[in-house]
């Protein structure tokens, strides 16, 4: 009898597991059409990143030969002005590669660079003003060369920080051609002003170094840029580590956890502008970013990667470490400088006002300015969101009803 009831209480629990799952109706979804479903990717006519980069010439920054520019800062107002700088190495300086360098010849395209400085009126007709940041004395982190700035405005100072070169010992041959390579360590200088104008006081010590050697930035660090959240300064940066393709850059031992990472882009977070930064143990946040650009908009920050398996493509994240794609498909500007309203307030409090012009550096026929320009905005954010929103609300809704307003095809 005892048998009998065991049985029974079983065949019981087998009849209501599959009344349930009879009574369920199966979805049948495709890959992309799950991505759709789950994920943060609308068309683009509700997509708040959909946009094109019109590029216009500047003035005062047209090609000259024999003079470079290139890698500007992010730009900044200041009362009726706009500042930017950028790195200029010395005119007609002829570029040799490593191992024929010398005082005053460049062993790359970067070498013997001094971080320049100028301002406009409007944007488009800019003024060369002259060195900001010249190199250091012999012996310091800066002394063989400063470039790719990244200005950061806090406290009512400006802070200039920037890629820095000690020696032409730390100049490495990448061996595919005569000036292929890099300074192997570099590290982030940072300099520190009461006016945009200067003058500049450097820092004894750098704010950022490389990682360890088996670290995924074990190799250098790259092209830094400022955003302000939750009272925290978080400065990203690229880099890579040290690869056993490249022994004539890379030297003591090969990173095998990310030999299949060329580059990526880390951050690092502190709670004053001049440090100390703490790299995130999330890194590396962003996959690819030689020539990325940052700029904050709504709570969180937005990035365009130029290389990497999602270049060519605009990310958001609202924490800062956590970054998805949200268009893809655009010609993004390189090693762009945004135009920073607001001139770095804490999105937290005041949300970012997104982007709608900077200035990049085009390569030929030798490096130069141009104006990028975009509809990126806030405002512009907010319109499309809420025609999103009208849709979904009429998803959601119980009946039917016509609303021509809900047809944005020809806006």
């Amino acid at each position: 009898m005892k048998r009998f009831e065991i049985n029974l209480f079983s065949l019981v629990i087998f009849f209501s597991v599959w009344t349930s799952l009879i009574g369920q109706t199966t979805t049948y979804e495709s890959a992309s059409y799950k991505r759709f479903r789950e994920g943060k990717i609308h068309y683009e006519k509700y997509n708040e990143f959909n946009t094109q980069f019109k590029y216009v010439k500047l003035e005062g920054f047209e090609f000259e030969k024999g003079i470079e520019r290139y890698y500007p800062s992010s730009v900044i107002k200041v009362d009726n002005t706009y500042y930017m700088w950028y790195s200029k190495p010395p005119t007609y300086s002829e570029v040799v590669g490593p191992k024929e360098a010398t005082d005053s010849t460049r062993a790359f395209h970067w070498d013997l660079c001094e971080v320049w400085y100028a301002t406009s009126e409007d944007g488009y007709k800019w003024k060369e003003q002259g060195v900001a940041i010249q190199r250091g004395p012999a012996g310091r982190y800066d002394h063989r060369s400063v470039f790719n700035p990244e200005i950061l405005v806090a406290n009512g100072k400006y802070y200039l920080c920037y890629q820095s070169a000690e020696s032409i010992k730390h100049a490495r041959w990448g061996k595919s051609f005569k000036t292929a390579g890099d300074f192997v360590p570099n590290v982030i200088g940072m300099s520190v002003a009461n006016s945009p104008n200067g003058p500049w006081k450097a820092l004894n010590e750098p704010i950022l170094k490389p990682g360890s050697q088996e670290d995924w930035d074990g190799e250098v660090i790259h092209e830094p840029t400022f955003i302000v959240k939750g009272g925290k300064y978080f400065i990203y940066y690229k880099s890579d580590g040290r690869l056993p393709w490249k022994p004539n850059i890379s030297s003591g031992k090969f990173n095998k956890e990310h030999a299949d990472i060329p580059l990526a882009t880390g951050v690092a977070i502190a709670n004053h502008p001049e440090g100390p930064y703490i790299k995130s143990k999330y890194n590396p946040v962003l996959m690819g970013g030689h020539g990325s650009m940052f700029w904050p908009y709504r709570n969180g920050v937005c990035a365009t990667l130029a290389e990497g398996p999602e270049r060519n493509s605009i990310l958001f994240s609202e924490d800062g470490i956590n970054f998805y794609p949200v268009i893809q498909g655009l010609v993004v500007p390189m090693g762009g400088g945004a135009y920073r309203p607001g001139n770095f307030n804490d999105v937290d409090i005041q949300p970012g006002q997104g982007l709608t012009w900077g200035v990049g550096h085009a390569f030929y026929p030798q490096y130069h300015f141009v104006r990028f320009e975009c509809n990126l905005s806030l405002k512009n954010g907010d319109r499309v969101q809420k025609e999103y929103k009208m849709v979904r609300d009429y998803m959601n809704g119980d009946g039917y009803k016509f609303d021509a307003a809900l047809d944005s095809s020809n806006k």
